[in-house]
């Protein structure tokens, strides 16, 4: 199933508005991100991309209203957010899942939290469902240290989904994993999301894992200062197979077009020398005129 156009009359589910954050330092304002503006729509799946040190993660912090917001606004159907809420689920890098708890005890966490009105047996059979539906059947009992990475992070997954958020925020969810895990967990990723599409926004360093997750990858300029210096959109229908899409042209052109922009982001930064915006001073070595004693015992 594929989204319908977004058009101008539509209005969006979340709305970035002028948003500017900036952090204060000894030597002055440090500003990560300016004037930045994007309209997403309900259903989309957006994916950030950009080099590192480019705001993507402060932004996702700031949706999910675990930063402050600087400058500007971002409305979630119609409502300012000024803080963290249910209505938004996180799967950050690292899982974050607390130790002592097991993986059933840790997505019972939240359920127990956002389903407190449900008996304590429907509020653990939310839990237990979505830990079955990641591929943790056999591990509702164990706990993070007896757990890979992976499974680690299929929990966090369960406890995003199990909240039943009215959107997902995922920080680089795959980041820290091997190829063949990553890959088996995009699958999974997809298949959760796919039974009610709810808004999703993705942090993520890898062209290929955003093209074939998203309808739209949001580009971002490198900081200081950063914004959205370009939006491409992928023209695939959903569901998605990772074969069918390799052996696509459309996915080559995508590919290009995005590594086009983080070249030359890159470019852009190395003219500038430090990063700082301002053009890369020239370097003058002055060396003393040796003396004829000298230039003689040289020679």
């Amino acid at each position: 199933m594929s989204l319908p156009a977004p058009d101008e009359y539509q209005r969006p589910f979340v709305d970035i508005s002028r948003v500017g954050k900036t952090y204060p330092t000894p030597r002055g304002p440090a500003v990560i991100l300016k004037d930045l503006d994007l309209k997403i729509y309900q259903g989309e799946f957006i994916a950030l991309i950009g080099h590192s040190g480019c705001g993507k993660s402060t932004l996702l912090s700031m949706m999910a209203g675990l930063n402050s917001i600087t400058d500007g606004a971002i409305i979630m159907k119609g409502k300012e957010i000024q803080g963290p809420g249910p209505d938004r689920g996180v799967v950050f890098q690292s899982p974050c899942l607390l130790p002592w708890m097991t993986a059933l005890q840790n997505v019972m966490l939240g359920v127990n939290q956002v389903y407190f009105h449900a008996s304590k047996q429907d509020r653990r059979a939310i839990a237990e469902h979505f830990l079955c539906r990641v591929g943790l059947k056999d591990a509702l009992h164990k706990r993070p240290v007896e757990l890979s990475q992976g499974m680690c992070q299929r929990c966090g997954i369960a406890r995003a989904f199990a909240l039943n958020p009215q959107m997902l925020l995922l920080d680089e969810p795959f980041g820290m994993l091997d190829q063949l895990t990553k890959f088996e967990l995009q699958e999974v990723l997809l298949d959760l999301w796919g039974k009610d599409q709810k808004t999703a926004v993705m942090v993520t360093h890898d062209v290929d894992e955003a093209i074939f997750l998203a309808d739209r990858v949001v580009m971002m300029t490198n900081g200081p200062a950063a914004r959205i210096g370009d939006v491409l959109e992928i023209d695939y229908p959903r569901p998605r197979n990772r074969q069918a899409l390799l052996s696509d042209a459309r996915y080559y052109q995508y590919r290009e077009h995005l590594l086009r922009f983080l070249r030359d982001c890159e470019r852009e930064k190395v003219d500038r020398g430090d990063g700082s915006g301002k053009p890369k001073k020239k370097r003058f070595s002055f060396k003393r005129k040796k003396t004829e004693k000298e230039e003689a015992l040289a020679s």
